[in-house]
């Protein structure tokens, strides 16, 4: 029975990872948007695949892994995302790879919070837009994190996918990252990959930090989404999703990330729904 379960999930990670991807940019008659509905009430999500970049690539046996979605969430979203959080902000934690508890960690300095999954129509339409996006069950996904981030703050180099049994418990390891910049940042507030391979060579001015020039990065700038994924589609964890949030240099920087793993989150999130 494990046997199978494993090659059930390899096919499906192999379907997620590298096929739908792929179509998305195998033609220009596909890329005239996909629909897809996701629950009774919500408006029709449509995916636009010509507004979406591929980052980065792998050699052979290896697949494409990071996007970007230029305008993904509106300026009005953006702001009613930041209204929900900016008065309920608390220290950032990182999870202990031993226990998965959330401790606190210098190499995290920002602060945030939790929204509840469909917590008003809003941030539920942003949730089945980045199912349609991603091709992954909305139950499939964490609630929607709230970051702010001022001038000095950061979030050094490290991996979503978990090594704990406590969170590998709910829902299977986080497959994919969406994160979603929700204000412009005068300098600094990238986001790196120190040991990305990237898909074209990336020059860097003087309007990148130092930080941003140690890998591929990108600037934050409000609306648009970044995706990446934390697997390989064997399951097994992707050592060059390791990323971070370059210091703010000048200014501020809002974002809200969505961690989306293996398998359905519907019990753990039930009080959510």
């Amino acid at each position: 029975m494990e046997k199978k379960t494993h090659n059930f999930l390899r096919l499906s990670l192999t379907f997620l990872l590298v096929l739908l991807p792929s179509l998305a940019y195998s033609s220009l008659d596909f890329s005239r948007r996909l629909g897809l509905k996701q629950k009774q009430g919500l408006q029709q999500h449509r995916f636009d695949p010509t507004r979406s970049t591929k980052l980065s690539w792998r050699p052979r046996y290896y697949f494409q892994s990071s996007y970007t979605f230029s305008g993904f969430l509106s300026d009005k979203e953006c702001d009613h995302l930041i209204n929900l959080a900016e008065d309920k902000l608390e220290k950032s934690m990182v999870a202990d790879t031993v226990t998965g508890m959330g401790v606190e960690s210098e190499e995290r300095t920002s602060s945030g919070m939790f929204l509840f999954k469909a917590q008003d129509e809003t941030v539920a339409n942003i949730e089945a837009r980045i199912a349609a996006w991603t091709f992954i069950p909305v139950e499939n996904g964490e609630p929607i994190q709230i970051l702010h981030y001022e001038k000095g703050q950061k979030y050094e180099p490290h991996f979503d996918f978990f090594t704990d049994q406590f969170n590998l418990a709910f829902g299977g390891n986080r497959i994919a990252t969406v994160l979603m910049y929700l204000s412009n940042v005068e300098k600094g507030g990238e986001t790196v990959f120190p040991v990305s391979e990237p898909q074209t060579f990336q020059p860097k001015d003087h309007t990148w930090s130092d930080c941003a020039k140690k890998g591929y990065a990108v600037k934050p700038r409000k609306g648009d989404a970044l995706l990446f994924f934390s697997l390989h589609p064997n399951a097994t964890i992707d050592e060059r999703s390791l990323h971070g949030s370059c210091p703010v240099i000048e200014g501020e920087k809002w974002s809200a990330t969505k961690w989306i793993h293996i398998s359905s989150l519907k019990a753990a999130y039930k009080h959510s729904e």
